[in-house]
């Protein structure tokens, strides 16, 4: 039975079965160029839900904890997420390609997979063709900051390893079995995520098995100033790239006209900051 123990203030590289996690895999340079890249983009706060897909009966709706971007494909939450085998029609909107520094980065972590893990885990075709920035931190209400740098458990859908490339503050990453909404999980592995490292997981224990959540980021004074985050200061940056079969991602004018008009707000306020986006609404 797989029982990983991990050192949690460990530097060097950890691997075990369909786990790797290597800190300092981003060199300065590219970090710094990955930044600059960043600092360009204008993230948008979403809401959970939308008038198609509404709230359960008695909830109200709300918005993320966090402002995100999407790269490759966007999955806004109003459209619930992709969740095969029934979560697949309309879930994913064709976004913005990777910029060249990405992309070389995403091909060597797509090598680092085929070299690690065992070919039954790796779906054909498979490639990590989108990508969710989130931005952890604190979010202010008047001159009010709460911590908002937190995600709750849940499982990553999308077929195949999962990688994750985090800038920042540490974040306190956990894998944890799910006991149901009576009792509480129980934590499987634990570890900490720090400034510039890679974590892969894949398999169909941290794929299907387990969940995984981010306890808490640390808030020792790293603050990225150069981001245009609104009434957010961000501690920790994120990007979690993953795959999409190509069938099942649209592009904003192809779904239906409900679905369309739910998102218009979000395409709009992208489309001031980003061509693409002003052409999928021209």
């Amino acid at each position: 039975m797989f029982k990983p123990k991990l050192n949690q203030h460990s530097r060097s590289s950890q691997q075990y079965q369909n786990l790797i996690y290597k800190p300092g895999y981003v060199k300065p340079s590219i970090k710094k160029e990955i930044l600059e890249y960043l600092s360009t983009l204008y993230p948008i706060w979403e809401m959970r839900f939308s008038n198609s897909n509404p709230p359960p009966e008695g909830e109200p709706n709300r918005e993320l904890l966090r402002p995100v971007y999407w790269l490759g494909n966007w999955q806004f939450a109003c459209l619930d997420y992709y969740h095969p085998p029934k979560g697949i029609r309309n879930r994913c909107v064709s976004a913005e390609e990777y910029p060249t520094i990405l992309q070389r980065m995403v091909s060597e972590i797509e090598n680092e997979v085929r070299q690690s893990f065992s070919p039954k885990d790796i779906p054909e075709n498979w490639h990590l063709n989108t990508c969710l920035i989130n931005f952890y931190g604190n979010k202010y209400y008047d001159d009010t900051a709460v911590d908002c740098a937190r995600v709750g458990e849940h499982k990553d859908f999308e077929p195949g390893p999962v990688a994750s490339v985090s800038f920042g503050e540490r974040a306190y990453f956990q894998f944890v079995k799910s006991e149901g909404k009576q009792q509480k999980s129980q934590v499987v592995l634990h570890q900490w995520l720090e400034d510039s490292s890679l974590q892969i997981f894949g398999g169909d224990k941290f794929k299907k098995q387990l969940f995984h959540r981010v306890q808490r980021v640390e808030n020792k004074g790293i603050i990225f100033k150069e981001l245009n985050t609104t009434g957010f200061e961000t501690r920790r940056i994120n990007f979690t790239f993953r795959y999409v079969p190509r069938e099942h991602i649209l592009p904003y004018r192809s779904l239906p006209e409900n679905l369309r008009t739910d998102l218009k707000n979000y395409v709009t306020e992208l489309a001031n900051h980003s061509d693409f986006w002003k052409n999928q609404i021209d």
